[in-house]
Parts: C-alpha cells; structure tokens; sequence
C-alpha cells in the first residue's frame, strides 16, 4: 500500500504527463492540424475537415490544461477533482476510437488514442483508489 505521499507524488507527476500530453496535442490540433495528425502517424483528412480536427484540439488542450491547471491553483484537492472527472471522457474517447477504427472509419492508428486514454483511466482508478485525507 502507498502512503499518502506516495499517491500525491505520483498523482503529480500523472497530472503533468498527461496534462502536458493533451495540452500540447491540443494546441497543435488548433493551430498545425495537419503536423500534428502527421506526427501521430494518422492520416491527415482533406483541408475542408481541418476545421473539425482544430474543434477536437479545443477539448482535448482542454482536458490538458485541467490537469496542470489543477497542480499550479489548487492542491492536492483540486488533483483528486480533476483525477475523477476526467475519467469518463478518456473512457469515451478511448471507445469512440475503438469502435471507429473496428468499423473502418478511422485508421489504425487510431488505436493509440484508445490505449493512452484507457491506460491514463487505469492508472487514475489506480491512484484514487483509498483515502485522500490525513488521518485526524
């Protein structure tokens, strides 16, 4: 079992992972979609569909942002908050994804959205699991 500050520690150090992760793809969704499609090894859709893949870049930089959010305005609270709530849409990403890829709409690579959501969803279940607060 991990001590309380074992869990902050490494809850810490997803946040800025996964924060920095999404908030960097999701800047580069805004603003180079073409580059950034590119470097996930995807293929990148035709110039008149770009403004759809900016769209998802918005949340995704999003959902980024929350985590390191969270880490520099409010504690260890604020974490765990964040930790909780972004669960279900890696859960529904990673999904979506899979079922596109198995229906041929999206490429393989795909795939690898749903394995970093579902691993992200795995190690924040992992990290919440047990008591959050010292012990009065």
């Amino acid at each position: 079992m991990m001590t309380l500050e074992q869990t902050y520690r490494r809850s810490r150090i997803l946040a800025v992972l996964a924060g920095a992760m999404d908030f960097g793809t999701g800047l580069g969704m805004v603003f180079l979609p073409a580059l950034t499609l590119r470097l996930m090894l995807v293929p990148v859709p035709g110039e008149e569909a770009m403004i759809y893949a900016r769209f998802v870049g918005v949340f995704v930089g999003g959902i980024g942002f929350s985590y390191l959010w969270a880490l520099v305005a409010s504690g260890n609270g604020g974490l765990r908050a964040v930790l909780r709530f972004t669960i279900p849409f890696r859960a529904a990403a990673g999904f979506f994804c899979l079922i596109a890829v198995f229906r041929g709409e999206l490429a393989p690579m795909w795939l690898s959205v749903t394995l970093a959501d579902w691993g992200l969803v795995g190690l924040q279940v992992w990290l919440l699991r047990g008591d959050w607060e010292e012990p009065s």
